[in-house]
């Protein structure tokens, strides 16, 4: 969860989901449309997945017991490099060099790297490797993480408080925040697209699952049009998934990591009825659901009510 995610964001998550699935087991057992839902609104969805697959390897190819080195933990589902380097050392006490973009400030910052990030990643894990003991690898990890989070931080450095201020080559320079040198951002594309929210007078709407694989995969969304993050999709009333009485309800927008998404959302009230691939979920179950951040909105555009408590009204 803490991937690409913060703290504060996450804390509330965790402990609902711990609770939910307090086991490894008990989280390879789960429904895989249920883990979604949970973790529904902390975005970068492909985690959950792979934390589902991850549980389900190792239910059922280790005993429920995870590996103990780099190699074994890299070989699971969802778990790359820094996440089998933090694990092995913190729970394991394997020796790994563990690199997050905390300990990459440190290191640049202490060796005055010149090299831009992120081409600049395999020189610091080598760095990180040669200071990394062996005794206490997980602390010292942990310690390194706390201090690029808390004092080496990337505006305004403490550095009159800093363990490391009196080998510190981009201290001794006068310049610490010139580091991690970074090039330039690419501008992010923006997409469009529409958004079709169908209620029923019973009070129901039209969702469907989005394909597995891809942005979203797997999560439940409102009928839309062909945007990707490489191209647009149509944003008028005749791409809707069926011919009905369509109002222009506003427009929602949605910043991904690698685009920004503009949505046309079109709502009518209709008959329900059978649609390819859809099905007519009760607007007061829709928290409930595995539906993305992006798609809450889109519906809020269109009907205001839908994600507030019973019995609230407006302000």
């Amino acid at each position: 969860m803490l991937q690409q995610t913060t703290v504060q964001a996450v804390k509330s998550y965790f402990d609902k989901f711990l609770k939910r699935w307090p086991s490894v087991e008990d989280l390879a057992a789960a429904d895989t449309d249920d883990v979604m839902a949970a973790w529904a609104g902390l975005g970068y969805y492909a985690r959950a997945r792979n934390l589902k697959k991850c549980a389900e390897t190792i239910a059922r190819d280790h005993g429920g017991i995870f590996p103990d080195t780099f190699e074994g933990l890299k070989a699971l589902p969802g778990i790359g490099d820094y996440t089998a380097a933090a694990i092995a050392a913190i729970a394991f006490d394997r020796p790994e060099a563990v690199v997050d973009g905390n300990v990459e400030r440190v290191m640049t910052r202490f060796y005055a790297i010149e090299t831009p990030l992120p081409s600049a990643k395999t020189e610091v894990k080598a760095k990180t490797k040669t200071v990394t003991p062996l005794d206490r690898p997980g602390d010292f990890a942990q310690a390194m993480m706390d201090l690029g989070a808390t004092i080496c931080t990337p505006k305004r450095p403490a550095c009159v408080l800093c363990p490391l201020r009196e080998g510190c080559r981009a201290l001794a320079s006068d310049d610490p925040q010139r580091f991690p040198v970074k090039l330039p951002k690419a501008k992010r594309p923006v997409r469009v697209g529409a958004a079709f929210v169908a209620e029923t007078e019973d009070g129901k709407i039209l969702v469907r699952t989005r394909a597995q694989s891809g942005l979203l995969g797997g999560m439940a969304e409102v009928p839309t049009t062909g945007w990707t993050s490489r191209k647009d999709g149509e944003t008028g009333a005749n791409a809707a998934p069926f011919a009905a009485g369509w109002r222009r309800a506003g427009d929602v927008t949605h910043v991904f990591t690698h685009f920004e998404l503009r949505l046309t959302v079109w709502h009518a009230k209709t008959q329900k009825q059978a649609v390819s691939g859809g099905r007519w979920e009760p607007i007061d179950e829709l928290g409930e659901k595995a539906l993305p951040s992006v798609m809450k909105k889109a519906i809020s555009e269109a009907i205001p009510q839908a994600f507030k408590p019973q019995g609230v009204g407006k302000s």
